[in-house]
């Protein structure tokens, strides 16, 4: 069973509000099966951008993507920009936690 890209966007705000952080979503995709992307930052300092993906099993796994610098701020928009004109079902969600790749990772467990 494949859970919805909705679900999965609410369960990641939850998680991470519970937790004492900050998420919101900065553009919505498809409801049902939209490829998410998850912004990372810690107190207002960007960290990496987190795509979930299809994996060959049928699973789905987390990659690192877009600039390799996450102070160029500038080419990180221009990233999001472009995969968001080549995708319009896609889901761009921010998160303002200490060390959100490790929430990010251990709710990649739950799906």
């Amino acid at each position: 069973m494949r859970l919805r890209s909705r679900f999965l966007i609410d369960l990641l705000v939850r998680r991470t509000e519970a937790v004492g952080g900050f998420a919101t979503i900065l553009a919505r995709g498809d409801d049902a099966s939209g490829v998410i992307l998850v912004q990372c930052s810690d107190r207002g300092v960007p960290g990496p951008l987190l795509e979930r993906r299809l994996a060959i099993d049928g699973g789905h796994v987390w990659e690192s993507v877009g600039p390799d610098d996450p102070d160029d701020l500038e080419s990180r928009t221009n990233y999001r920009e472009r995969r968001r004109k080549a995708d319009p079902d896609l889901w761009i969600i921010e998160l303002d936690i200490a060390d959100a790749a490790r929430l990010v990772a251990e709710w990649g467990t739950l799906t």
